[in-house]
């Protein structure tokens, strides 16, 4: 009856809803003039509203009901009124009456006596009236009118709703309970809080829980559910959390970082999963703001591989440092479509005078490239361009040869030709000591710019007229790891898994990686592009390695479930080992050598790698373009090996094409 009776009010014309609410005030108004009465003289003596004080009920109004509608008590939204309201409220009573009061004073000297003290009555009465109705409706239209009993074990419903605990008793956390009290699909329960002042309190209706009593909160509101709203806490201190939390069967998520909510692009009732960089708990370093303007502030800058991962966090934020124009070079429309309009719509939100040019390409061509970096003066180029899933390329071996080796010889030597200033590779922590194609073919990147940048006029590959060109571009490469949340990531895969029962696939149990946010990647990656003087191999501190299994089992337990497992056989979640896959590694590697040298920023360091010459590499590159058209993948495993140093590749050849030709008669 009464959800009926909310439903139909909220469902008014707006024009009906200011008549009911004057028509309230105008009863409420009555009503305090004639309590003002019983509490001066008494429910006995206290005169017949129709009686010799007519005047006085009459005048009340007339004054207030004006008064209330030029301060615009009747244009708040009942649902989201608040403190401002309240304080809208007191200023239109009290100047009503104290315009009350000169009309009590002036009239009462010809007609019947008022007590001095009724007006005084009539005000804090008509500030108790209409400001706990409005209060009490509030609560009634956003549905949690029964909230204030709801720490008290008895007063809690058995209903469908989701009951969850908000960690984090601060503002964050009380504007989450209040979207979500608006929401209705979960029902808040519970506060839990670090700050020993508020423990055991009531805030909002909800009692406020140390983490020490979080099983006793559990066992008093039958939570089942914790969401985070701490988004100003460090990550470290967010890993702490974390890791207390997952003895719990609790699922875990959180609202936005406070820069992201600071930003607008996330409300406060934006829940998601828990960050897996919190997991990792390290927090980023501030960046240098002279290393990220250097090379892209005020100049044309081009990104290849702009839609994917890394290609497109980089455009993210060098838009935001003011180049001229951006240039978003991809072969896959989709990609390209889908961060042009993401950046189109950035610099019209925020006002940002950036030519954004979004251009459909592939690196494997070189008249495209060289076109497109002369035609638009480009003076830094960022090649993301790669295929980087290692068991995909290692079947395909000729597309990832001729993506990653010949696309990054392509995008580099028109570079040099355009007269482009800086040219970054971004590289990989798989082309240290690889034992698979994708590996290796980034290594023969790495080694291609690094035999360019010794050269002060190289002939280049297919230069048939064998002209020398004068090189004036700086190449540096930057190599880190996987980045979380990246195309291929296993953090998805391991939530889709876990979003369908299991189990969770990890290829072996002793398998390690180094993960790193994107945007912290993409961040430290424009800051060591603006570092060296050519030819630099720079390395990103990655922080210690994950072990992938042990990551598993976070995710799990941060669900709300358990792990299935020979000693606990009734667990929720299995975790199964595949095997290593195709080129796999069971722990990646940073450095070839223990040659590295420090630099000013604390996240990145200078590798000292060897290198070939460019006449012996161009001879090398020239053979295994050969090898690839000839379909001849013995030869081209040949000549990786005896050009990428350490490159031990781990089982026979599986290239698709090849194998299916060989099986044909």
């Amino acid at each position: 009856m009464l959800e009926k009776m909310r439903t139909g009010l909220l469902g008014l014309p707006r024009r009906y809803k200011r008549a009911l609410q004057v028509t309230v005030d105008l009863l409420l108004v009555w009503l305090a003039l004639w309590m003002s009465f019983v509490v001066r003289l008494g429910l006995d003596d206290a005169p017949h509203p129709f009686s010799s004080h007519l005047w006085l009920y009459a005048a009340a109004p007339v004054i207030a009901i004006p008064i209330f509608i030029r301060f615009g008590m009747y244009r708040a939204v009942m649902r989201y009124f608040g403190n401002d309201a309240l304080m809208v409220i007191f200023r239109a009573v009290t100047l009503s009456s104290l315009l009350l009061a000169l009309v009590v004073y002036w009239y009462s000297n010809h007609a019947t006596l008022v007590p001095r003290s009724i007006v005084f009555n009539y005000w804090w009465l008509s500030l108790v009236m209409m400001g706990g109705l409005r209060l009490l409706m509030r609560h009634y239209f956003m549905g949690d009118w029964y909230t204030a009993a709801q720490h008290v074990p008895f007063g809690s419903r058995d209903d469908a709703q989701v009951r969850v605990a908000i960690y984090g008793a601060g503002a964050a956390g009380n504007q989450l309970l209040a979207a979500l009290r608006m929401g209705r699909s979960m029902r808040p329960v519970a506060f839990i809080d670090d700050d020993a002042g508020i423990a055991d309190r009531v805030i909002s209706g909800l009692q406020v829980f140390k983490p020490r009593n979080i099983q006793r909160m559990i066992e008093a509101t039958g939570a089942q559910e914790i969401l985070m709203a701490i988004p100003s806490a460090s990550r470290a201190r967010r890993r702490e959390i974390l890791t207390y939390l997952e003895g719990f069967p609790l699922h875990v998520r959180s609202v936005p970082g406070l820069m992201d909510l600071a930003s607008g692009l996330v409300k406060v009732d934006d829940i998601q999963e828990v960050d897996i960089a919190d997991l990792l708990g390290r927090d980023p370093v501030p960046p240098e703001a002279g290393l990220l303007e250097r090379c892209i502030a005020g100049k044309v800058v081009m990104v290849t591989g702009a839609g994917g991962s890394i290609g497109s966090e980089l455009c993210r934020q060098i838009i935001g440092l003011a180049p001229a124009t951006l240039l978003l070079f991809e072969h896959s429309e989709f990609n390209l479509y889908s961060i042009f309009s993401e950046l189109e719509q950035r610099c019209q939100r925020e006002s940002l005078s950036v030519q954004l040019l979004p251009i459909l390409g592939s690196v494997r061509d070189t008249d495209k490239l060289l076109h497109i970096m002369t035609t638009w003066g480009v003076e830094t180029v960022y090649h993301a361009a790669a295929y980087k899933h290692v068991p995909m390329v290692e079947h395909n071996i000729a597309e990832g040869v001729l993506n990653n080796v010949m696309g990054t010889l392509n995008a580099a030597q028109s570079a040099l030709q355009a007269g482009v200033a800086n040219f970054v590779l971004i590289s990989t922590d798989k082309a240290v000591r690889p034992t698979n194609v994708m590996g290796s073919s980034k290594r023969l990147a790495e080694l291609i710019l690094q035999a360019l940048s010794r050269e002060s006029s190289p002939v280049l590959l297919g230069d048939s007229h064998k002209v020398p060109r004068i090189n004036s571009t700086r190449f540096t490469m930057v190599r880190f790891g996987n980045v979380l949340g990246s195309s291929g990531s296993v953090i998805p895969l391991f939530r889709q898994q876990i979003k369908a029962g299991g189990p969770l696939t990890v290829t072996h149990p002793n398998i390690t990686r180094y993960f790193m946010t994107i945007p912290e990647a993409a961040q430290l990656v424009i800051q060591a592009g603006s570092m060296g003087q050519g030819g630099d191999v720079f390395v990103l501190d990655m922080g210690e390695p994950v072990k992938i299994v042990e990551l598993a089992e976070k995710m799990i337990h941060l669900s709300g479930l358990s792990v299935r497992s020979e000693r606990n056989p009734t667990g929720d979640i299995a975790i199964e080992f595949t095997g290593l896959r195709p080129g796999e590694k069971l722990y990646e590697e940073l450095l070839i050598g223990d040659n590295v040298d420090a630099t000013h920023h604390p996240m990145i360091m200078s590798a000292h790698e060897d290198h070939l010459a460019w006449e012996v590499l161009k001879e090398r590159l020239e053979q295994l373009l050969a090898a690839v058209a000839a379909d001849d993948y013995g030869r081209v495993r040949q000549l990786l090996r005896e050009t990428v140093s350490g490159y031990s590749p781990d089982g026979d050849i599986v290239d698709w094409i090849h194998q299916q030709r060989r099986l044909e008669p």
